[in-house]
């Protein structure tokens, strides 16, 4: 899951998923809001895991923010609503349509209600809904619609987007809640637990939560968990694993990841401040969900994604609980600060633990994946699904990049006093707004172009330097003039250039202005080379970059099994840059799933002979060609290929262990699946 697309190979779709499946704290759709405030849930829910049965009783505290006849919640399709009550015990009328929001999905979801009497601004209303429903796992799990909510065994969970229970609006309201789960004789975590167990007048046992000030505590799993397992005895950090039968084979290291998630806990509480609560529980999430999750006190990691080195899926979890959990965006329109954060986050603990090489290659991905979709301002992120990558890289990507050069434009203290001042906002959500106001307070500057240019509107510049160099009299060294050009003509911010020299280089920023901004550097030794930008602070755009962007693009759509289009924006890209190894690479990949040999050997071809960027292409292209060999019947040809990735000495992904193993046993081609 955190394997960058130019990284590992062997995940072919490994930075789409990083970014279409990180962390969602919102609702699975964005229906206009709702003239309701949600203050409170009450929920008994009884779980029935041999049965696949929820079985729940809701009662839902809100006020009405303007006179309404009706008023619309969002409810589960699998549920079906028995009775809806109000205070004085009266029945209320409701009907279900769908919201129209959720693709192909034809269920209805949305639950209108019709009060007793009209409702009126101001009055605060409690609502009981009765509800059951079977929540099975689907026949084929696709990443493309995860599983949301499961009753069964060995574990059950109820993530808060798949609408187990009525919410309201965009889901961005914060709210309080109460919550007593039924179940047979089994494990069940969620936000605060309060006391043990008890049982119930059916002998089930109840856990019982209390999340008492307000945030998104609507997420349970309840299961057969091993013993969790805890970094040391100072550590505020467990972990939770599925309890797997005995096969003798070689069992997770749950000490070894409980470390990891107990350092990356203790990096982010260095840099972002303590937490309201400092208990985390880091829990395996069964695979067919999202590959990750994040709730109060809850970080929830699919078992497929719990090896991941480095760990940037966990790191983005874990940072959730700052940035979601204890702050969480105005609307979805500010949801680019909360998750933008979180991919920031990764980044940083990137920088710690790997060095700025390793930021280098995951800024310049995060940089495709913010512009792969950037056709509408981020103001208006709302409008795209909420599961969508176009919103999912939109907030993420973008919103760390708009980070990354908000903190090289106001300085690194200035910045760390806007992230505190935006942590400690007493109303605990924030939008682009507050930011802006929080940052130009830290910084004393005037930050609208900033804002405007990121925010409120889209593209990113395309720069180059023209320049000329003029020998000062007097031995005082020399001058460089010139010229940056860039494509927006409202654009304005400091940009960063480097003169190297045959001494010590300069550094200087250069405010740009518009198409045309000069420049003037002086340098003691002879300039030798002028870079802008040099260490990638600037979302930016550029040939290269649109190479990087279609070849996202195309594994994004191989993920949703459109091989035609991912041709096609493979070859985009080989139109933008024909010697691009790693599109020619992903080319073969298409036409080698296709069968088609011939087509896959000459793209294979074609990136051994191209720029040879990334490193891996070598090995794995001589592998591919391997198996393409293997595949028409020609072994000779197929173990020359072999030796030839063994000589290269490079095992990404276990390219060289691959070859050894086709030496001595032919490749053979997976039968396709019938249906």
């Amino acid at each position: 899951m955190t394997a960058h697309f130019c990284e590992r190979p062997l995940r072919a779709f490994a930075i789409l998923l990083f970014v279409y499946a990180a962390p969602v704290l919102y609702g699975q759709t964005s229906q206009p809001a709702q003239p309701i405030r949600i203050q409170h849930y009450r929920i008994d829910a009884a779980l029935d895991p041999a049965r696949h049965v929820l079985k729940a009783e809701t009662t839902v505290t809100f006020t009405a923010l303007e006179n309404a006849k009706t008023v619309s919640f969002e409810l589960n399709p699998a549920l079906a609503v028995a009775e809806i009550t109000d205070e004085s015990g009266n029945i209320l009328e409701a009907t279900r349509s769908s919201s129209g929001d959720l693709g192909s999905m034809a269920e209805e979801n949305v639950l209108r209600v019709t009060p007793a009497t009209p409702l009126h601004a101001g009055d605060s209303i409690t609502w009981t809904f009765r509800y059951r429903g079977t929540l099975d796992s689907p026949a084929h799990p696709n990443p493309a619609s995860p599983q949301l909510a499961f009753v069964g065994n060995p574990v059950s969970y109820l993530l808060y987007p798949a609408q187990w229970f009525p919410t309201a609006g965009d889901n961005t309201d914060r709210f309080t809640a109460t919550m007593h789960i039924h179940v047979p004789a089994e494990e069940v975590l969620g936000s605060r637990p309060t006391g043990a167990p008890h049982r119930d007048g059916e002998g089930r046992k109840v856990f019982d939560f209390d999340w008492a000030h307000p945030g998104f505590p609507g997420t349970v799993l309840a299961g057969n968990f091993t013993q969790p397992h805890v970094a040391g005895p100072d550590s505020k950090v467990r972990l939770y694993l599925i309890q797997q039968p005995d096969t003798g084979k070689m069992k997770f290291d749950g000490q070894s990841y409980a470390a990891t998630a107990s350092r990356i806990y203790n990096f982010l509480r260095a840099k972002f401040g303590p937490l309201d609560s400092e208990a985390l529980n880091i829990v395996e999430l069964p695979d067919g969900s999202l590959p990750a999750y994040s709730a109060p006190e809850l970080a929830l990691i699919s078992a497929a994604h719990m090896q991941d080195e480095p760990p940037r899926l966990l790191v983005n979890t874990i940072a959730h609980q700052w940035w979601g959990e204890r702050v969480s965006p105005s609307t979805l329109g500010d949801a680019w600060i909360t998750n933008g954060m979180c991919r920031y986050a990764e980044l940083s603990f990137l920088q710690s633990s790997s060095g700025a090489a390793a930021v280098r290659q995951a800024v310049l991905d995060t940089s495709a994946a913010a512009l792969a979709y950037d056709t509408i301002p981020l103001r208006d992120a709302g409008r795209r699904a909420v599961f969508s990558p176009e919103f999912e890289w939109m907030t993420y990507d973008k919103g760390a990049m708009i980070f990354r050069m908000l903190q090289w434009q106001i300085g690194d203290a200035a910045f760390a006093s806007t992230l505190q001042d935006i942590l400690s906002q007493a109303a605990k959500t924030i939008s682009s707004a507050q930011l802006q106001r929080a940052a130009e307070s830290a910084s004393r500057q005037n930050l609208r172009p900033f804002f405007w240019q990121w925010i409120e509107s889209t593209g990113a510049p395309r720069l180059q330097a023209r320049w000329t160099t003029y020998r000062l009299g007097n031995n005082q060294g020399f001058r460089t003039l010139g010229t940056i050009e860039q494509n927006l003509d409202l654009f304005r911010m400091p940009v960063e250039m480097r003169i190297e020299t045959e001494g010590n280089p300069v550094t200087q920023r250069v405010e740009v202005v518009g198409p045309h901004t000069q420049f003037v550097i002086d340098s003691f030794g002879m300039p030798k080379k002028v870079s802008l930008d040099p260490q990638h602070w600037l979302l930016r755009d550029s040939p290269d970059m649109q190479v990087r962007v279609q070849i996202l693009r195309g594994q994004q759509r191989l993920l949703r099994g459109d091989e035609a289009h991912a041709i096609r924006d493979y070859q985009r890209a080989l139109a933008i840059n024909n010697n691009s190894s790693l599109a020619s690479y992903r080319l073969g990949e298409v036409y080698f799933r296709q069968r088609n040999f011939q087509a896959a050997a000459d793209a294979f071809r074609a990136a051994l002979r191209g720029d040879g960027i990334p490193k891996w292409i070598e090995v794995w292209s001589d592998l591919q060609l391997g198996n393409v060999f293997d595949a028409s019947g020609q072994r000779e040809r197929a173990i020359n290929e072999y030796r030839e990735a063994l000589q290269t000495g490079d095992n990404t992904g276990g390219a060289l262990d691959f070859a050894r193993t086709y030496l001595q046993q032919p490749y053979s081609i997976p039968e396709k699946a019938t249906r």
